[in-house]
């Protein structure tokens, strides 16, 4: 029987944490919101016993229960004497992003102290840091809204068949908005022409036909795309070769609405002729 595996979803208040667990939950984990750390072996020998077609469990842990940061360890550790699978999904935010949201949402920091939401942060940062230092997986929420953030958890964790092509993820970005914390390649297009700085062609983002056009004209364009192509053929049979299951592939330009667009597209369809599976995904551009 194939070991009970646990996802220890932790980090920040105002990470994202429930939005993880629903993202989980969406993929048939049984889950369980502040589930106080003392009672998790109990709670899995019971499931264990009562139902044992249950085998992949989610669990929001954090600061909320007193007693989470002094007994994690000894318990995670005798839970995996025991054969589970612990893995801990660790959700951190910049602290730019954290201010935003409790503002937006008018929530007291649970760790704030005498009501400073910034003294909360950074007492809840120091005390979850050696928790992030053992984390087997770390996403930065910062540029995140709920439904990249469910993608990425699910792209995570959800199982790759056997003998399945690798499974390409591009996605454009704006550089103002900050690199996607889940990239396993970064590229840089701010090189190429602007549509910006054209007026007729600004108010169109990357999907319009001129704006595409534009784009990739230039010399430039159509030199980069063709070392491009080499650099993709070169790459991706060494992250097959090594077992990789999923490649995240990130463009990105300054606002992410025009020139990343046009080269996440135009690199996602050169790869799905080539036969593998490809999603695309604009980040940002709706922002600019």
């Amino acid at each position: 029987m194939k070991a009970p595996r646990v996802v220890i979803i932790t980090g920040l208040s105002g990470s994202g944490k429930s939005t993880a667990l629903r993202a989980l939950e969406d993929i048939s984990f049984y889950c369980v919101d502040n589930m106080p750390v003392v009672l998790l072996p109990k709670f899995l020998k019971i499931q264990s016993e009562t139902s044992k077609n249950i085998t992949e469990f989610a669990m929001v842990m954090d600061l909320r229960e007193k007693s989470f940061i002094d007994k994690y360890t000894k318990i995670f550790a005798r839970l995996k004497d025991r054969g589970y699978r612990i893995e801990i999904l660790f959700l951190d935010a910049g602290d730019d992003a954290l201010l935003h949201r409790f503002s937006e949402t008018r929530r007291v920091h649970p760790m704030s102290v005498k009501g400073s939401v910034m003294g909360g942060i950074n007492l809840e940062r120091e005390k979850l840091s050696p928790l992030k230092q053992m984390a087997d997986k770390v996403i930065d929420t910062s540029s995140c809204n709920v439904h990249q953030l469910k993608d990425t958890v699910q792209r995570h964790f959800l199982p790759v068949s056997a003998g399945q092509r690798l499974v390409i993820h591009v996605t454009s970005f704006g550089y103002r908005y900050g690199v996607p914390a889940d990239a396993d390649i970064v590229l840089d297009v701010r090189f190429l022409p602007n549509p910006y700085y054209i007026d007729e062609l600004k108010p169109y983002d990357g999907h319009h036909p001129r704006v595409r056009d534009y784009v990739l004209g230039s010399d430039e364009s159509r030199i980069f795309i063709q070392k491009l192509y080499e650099l993709m053929a070169f790459l991706i049979p060494l992250y097959e070769k090594e077992g990789k299951s999923r490649l995240n592939i990130a463009l990105g330009c300054t606002g992410g609405r025009h020139r990343s667009v046009v080269l996440a597209n135009h690199l996602g369809s050169y790869l799905s002729d080539k036969n593998y599976v490809v999603t695309i995904n604009h980040r940002d551009i709706t922002k600019s």
